[in-house]
């Protein structure tokens, strides 16, 4: 099933590989597009994954969390954006654009000294930084900022959009009743802690129309005692899929809850697919494609969570990073990724770019 074409909103997809978003470090200082990162994505596109979606795109200044992360925050960053689509289509690529906010794991290094911006004003010990709780006017102007976002993702030439809602950006931390908690419209309650992400939706899809397909990455489980769990992520999931969203990619973690998110020394087979729990709830109650991402390393595994019905594609980040033609390796009979989950990919003060220190450089 890994190497079958699948239909997804309407894009033919060669196979169920998913390039998962992964930050590159190749923007410039500004975040615009470079040739360094078109080049990234040719060769991404060479090796062969049937999705791309770009590492996380910034819509709005406050919401910050790196240095040299993709822009769309203007319509100045359209015609750059345009030349990486271009790029990825000449190579018969599908390439999808993730756009983020920070919230409060955004660094005030990087907002001019400002404290980031939050549902709550709660204490993120991971990067030793209180939040500033938003107004009501502030809220609306980041709905706004996502829309026009996804409005210059479709003139940029993306083939879809992707909406970061995991891992303790601003979306999960109003979905969060660790990280929201609020007693207005946009929290309280979970139907209330909905509120934000739904007219982010609606707004969004309001500026790209019916048929551009829009997905999302959410958390099925924060890994905090007072997070998000399965069962009301499910019913987050049921109401994203009632509004229209397209697939949901199923992940977990957020900064303060370590690095869960991305697991150390996957080993073995049993250490692989360590969200696969969660996809499978998910599609034991919706109809919309689910995408599994979380230390998949063998076509075997990715074998299994297909023809199981655990997820519809399988999504991968760190193998990539050291083989970027894995899916095409996959295909000519390769077992196994090279990658041994050592995380020193993810050190990114420290890297030029993104990239697998194994290799060296």
């Amino acid at each position: 099933m890994l190497f079958e074409p699948f239909n997804l909103a309407g894009i033919k997809l060669k196979n169920r590989i998913v390039r998962s978003a992964t930050y590159e470090k190749r923007a410039d200082e500004d975040g615009f597009v470079t040739d360094s990162l078109i080049e990234f994505y040719r060769i991404l596109t060479e090796g062969g994954s049937g999705l791309i979606i770009t590492g996380n795109a910034l819509v709005h200044p406050s919401g910050r969390t790196i240095t040299q992360m993709l822009c769309i925050h203007s319509d100045i960053y359209i015609n750059g954006l345009a030349r990486l689509t271009e790029a990825v289509h000449e190579l018969g690529g599908v390439i999808f654009l993730q756009l983020v906010h920070g919230g409060r794991q955004s660094l005030p290094i990087l907002l001019g000294g400002e404290m980031p911006l939050a549902p709550s004003a709660v204490y993120d010990p991971s990067t030793k930084v209180m939040p500033r709780q938003m107004t009501d006017s502030e809220i609306w102007e980041m709905i706004d900022a996502f829309a026009d976002a996804s409005r210059r993702a479709r003139l940029a030439g993306f083939d879809g959009v992707q909406i970061h809602g995991a891992h303790g950006y601003l979306i999960s931390e109003f979905l969060s009743p660790h990280t929201n908690r609020r007693e207005d419209y946009w929290g309280g309650d979970e139907e209330r802690r909905f509120h934000f992400l739904e007219e982010v939706y609606k707004a969004m899809r309001g500026e790209v129309g019916d048929d551009f397909p829009l997905i999302i990455k959410m958390n099925a489980d924060d890994m905090l005692d007072a997070g998000l769990k399965p069962q009301e992520a499910l019913r987050i999931a049921r109401r994203l899929e009632a509004l229209g969203i397209d697939a949901i990619e199923v992940s977990g973690g957020m900064y303060e809850s370590g690095k869960k998110t991305a697991r150390l020394d996957i080993i073995k087979p049993e250490d692989e697919a360590y969200f696969r729990d969660s996809s499978r709830l998910f599609k034991s109650f919706l109809n919309i494609p689910v995408i599994l991402v979380g230390g998949i390393r063998s076509r075997s595994i990715m074998e299994d969570i297909l023809q199981k019905g655990d997820a519809d594609l399988v999504s991968l980040s760190r193998p990539l990073i050291r083989e970027p033609d894995l899916p095409e390796r996959m295909r000519m009979g390769k077992e196994r990724a090279d990658c041994i989950s050592c995380n020193g990919c993810m050190n990114f003060k420290k890297l030029d770019v993104v990239r697998c220190v194994q290799l060296g450089e």
